[in-house]
């Protein structure tokens, strides 16, 4: 038991170390002991560890104040990879990702029809071809799949645009390729992507994302942390019902958000083919364009009231493919928005676009493998 309790604090005294360097773009070890209140032998046995291990390197000196001036360590990006995946509704992406998130190669694939088979070969297909190139090593897979995931299970319980129902794709992957794989909801995947790599969040912060594509999720950080409710479905407001007798759902109810404020629904009431013929017609001017554009924004604005008066977070980052509609959309969001929730509280609450479009999904999604557990970073065959 004592040594069983002797690793656990060793690993969790390498963790907090490592997180704390991955915090910083150089920092001293004297400034690692001061923010993880670690000893100084300590924090220089750790980062001792990860010099050999690769994962750190020293890269120049810092002011000195008053003794010797302090060595700086840095994480080394390129020491180890990370496969991402979004798998979204028309197309499948996946990228290699260094440790500070710069995508290293990226592969698409069109995705032509709904069979949950070929769904599933497409998903191989991409990772076969990442792993042929020549950036190893490669220490996990991270998909954002939508859809209602459990990712404890690595299951995906019901995505209906794929066609998987209860499909163990974590289990599959892992089998498959020999890798750590964790599976989570692309919009929750995004919303990692957004707090990690999208702006200036705090480590402690709260933040609403909600991915606006063909569906609509949100993915909800309280303190920092990815919260996905008991069932792992927290953030599914695309398929909570905002109009009474409205349009058929995929997921069978009728007037979900989704058949009224996605880009999906925005072509279907345009009676277009793409939403790219919807944009060019809003920016001419088309009365139905900005009718449709204004009306998606509205029910939307009126769903982030409802998240606004239960959750109180302050700060709401929207993203996917409706907000290339710009100002006069995110204008008709915040107006409902604010219309719809206590005056007091939507007063405080920042609405904003996010600034990792489709990246998003794949960052977090990679993200997520280091946030729940570094010892992966620490492959014996590394």
């Amino acid at each position: 038991m004592q040594k069983a309790t002797h690793q656990l604090t060793k690993q969790h005294n390498r963790d907090l170390v490592l997180r704390t360097i991955f915090s910083r773009d150089s920092i001293s070890r004297a400034e690692v002991a001061r923010v993880t209140h670690l000893t100084r032998t300590t924090v220089s046995e750790v980062v001792n560890g990860l010099l050999i291990e690769g994962l750190v390197e020293e890269v120049g000196r810092g002011e000195s104040l008053g003794g010797k001036t302090p060595i700086l360590l840095s994480i080394v990006a390129d020491s180890r990879y990370l496969i991402g995946l979004n798998l979204a509704q028309d197309k499948f992406t996946g990228a290699v990702v260094n440790l500070r998130g710069e995508i290293k190669e990226l592969v698409e694939i069109p995705v032509h029809d709904d069979n949950g088979e070929n769904a599933l070969q497409l998903v191989y297909q991409i990772i076969d071809q990442l792993n042929r190139k020549k950036l190893k090593p490669i220490v996990g897979i991270g998909v954002g799949t939508p859809g209602l995931v459990n990712t404890r299970e690595g299951v995906v319980i019901n995505a209906v645009n794929l066609e998987w129902q209860d499909l163990p794709l974590s289990q599959l992957l892992g089998k498959k390729y020999k890798l750590p794989v964790l599976i989570l909801n692309d919009s929750q995947a995004a919303a990692i992507g957004e707090y990690v790599y999208g702006g200036d969040h705090a480590p402690d912060e709260n933040l609403i994302v909600v991915n606006v594509i063909h569906g609509i999720g949100a993915g909800i950080l309280i303190n920092g942390r990815l919260f996905q409710g008991d069932g792992g479905g927290a953030g599914e407001i695309g398929h909570v019902v905002v109009q009474e007798h409205g349009e058929l759902c995929r997921c069978g109810q009728r007037g979900c958000l989704e058949t009224i404020a996605s880009a999906r629904a925005v072509v279907q009431q345009m009676k277009m083919k793409s939403l790219e013929e919807v944009f060019s017609a809003y920016q001419a001017g088309n009365s139905k364009a900005k009718t449709v554009v204004g009306q998606a924004g509205f029910y939307l604005g009126a769903s982030l009231s409802n998240l606004i008066g239960t959750l109180n977070i302050q700060k709401i980052v929207l993203t996917g493919d409706m907000t290339r509609f710009g100002a006069e959309w995110l204008s008709a969001v915040s107006a409902a928005m604010q219309t719809g929730a206590f005056s007091r509280m939507t007063e405080d609450t920042k609405l904003e676009i996010g600034k990792l479009d489709y990246r998003a999904c794949i960052l977090g999604a990679s993200a997520f493998l280091l946030l729940n557990d570094y010892s992966l970073l620490f492959n014996e065959e590394n």
